[in-house]
């Protein structure tokens, strides 16, 4: 596992990316809008397929909590934008059509956002929280992820983690987005909410879930690079049971490698300690 020694772009650079990429994100929602999810609703559907909750507040190191408080208000205006989205079968859900451009008009505070392996505040930051939600559950469904964008740096060491390294999506309005498709014949139902404490979601079905999922994580490893950094990489699979408990299939979802942002030894040496 090599990985190329990662570029600092000039702001020039970054900015005339950007403009790029996000005319080229508004022609593909123009060419696919007729197939995007847009019907909610207020009432449950019948089953739950899946949910998950993560902690809405992490201390990290040298991030001022403020940061943390903004991002749980922005979390909260985004899930007013997604809650209770009805994905019929055929449809397509795209996080940054439904949400829109975060902007302070619209109540967006600044958050915490990464970027070239550190981290910075900007309106809206925190999102990735919720994008990293609905894809954790969305790998507990049917369902099927059409685009996801991984992290490219390990800026944190693991603390508390109960999910595999990797398992998240970020999200940057509007060309780094979430798609999520729906190939069953069921329709499903996004619920996602900020609780006291934690940012909740689940998803639910019309028709009674005949299979149940799990994800695995494979050749994790942390790996010296010839440049003098570190790299962590893995592979995630998604396994398939039937209701007994079956191994029915195994799926590959995604192979992370992430240029990591503190030394894995330090790391364990503090935790041997």
């Amino acid at each position: 596992m090599t990985v190329r020694e990662p570029k600092k772009r000039s702001d020039l650079r970054l900015k005339l990316g950007g403009a790029y990429f996000s005319a080229q994100r508004r022609l593909a929602w123009l060419s696919m809008r007729k197939h995007f999810a847009r019907e909610r609703s207020g009432e449950d559907l019948s089953y739950q397929a899946f949910s998950h909750h993560t902690p809405l507040m992490r201390k990290l190191k040298d991030v001022d909590m403020q940061l943390q408080r903004n991002k749980v208000t922005n979390l909260r205006l985004a899930c007013a934008r997604l809650d209770g989205l009805l994905l019929h079968p055929g449809e397509t859900m795209s996080y940054w059509y439904l949400i829109g451009k975060p902007t302070a008009g619209k109540g967006y505070l600044p958050g915490m956002i990464l970027r070239n392996g550190g981290y910075l505040a900007a309106t809206g930051g925190g999102l990735c929280q919720l994008s990293n939600l609905i894809y954790w559950m969305t790998l507990h469904t049917p369902l099927t992820v059409v685009e996801r964008h991984r992290h490219g740096y390990d800026v944190f060491p693991d603390a508390n983690r109960t999910q595999p390294f990797g398992s998240g999506a970020t999200c940057f309005y509007p060309y780094l987005d979430l798609m999520i498709r729906n190939d069953t014949q069921e329709t499903y139902q996004l619920r996602v909410r900020v609780g006291e404490t934690d940012l909740e979601g689940e998803w639910r079905v019309s028709a009674k879930p005949t299979a149940r999922y799990a994800v695995v994580e494979r050749n994790h490893e942390m790996r010296a690079q010839y440049w003098g950094g570190y790299v962590r990489h893995n592979e995630l699979y998604r396994q398939t049971f039937d209701l007994q408990g079956k191994l029915l299939a195994e799926t590959p979802v995604a192979v992370n490698d992430a240029v990591m942002m503190y030394s894995p030894y330090l790391e364990e040496s503090k935790k041997e300690g």
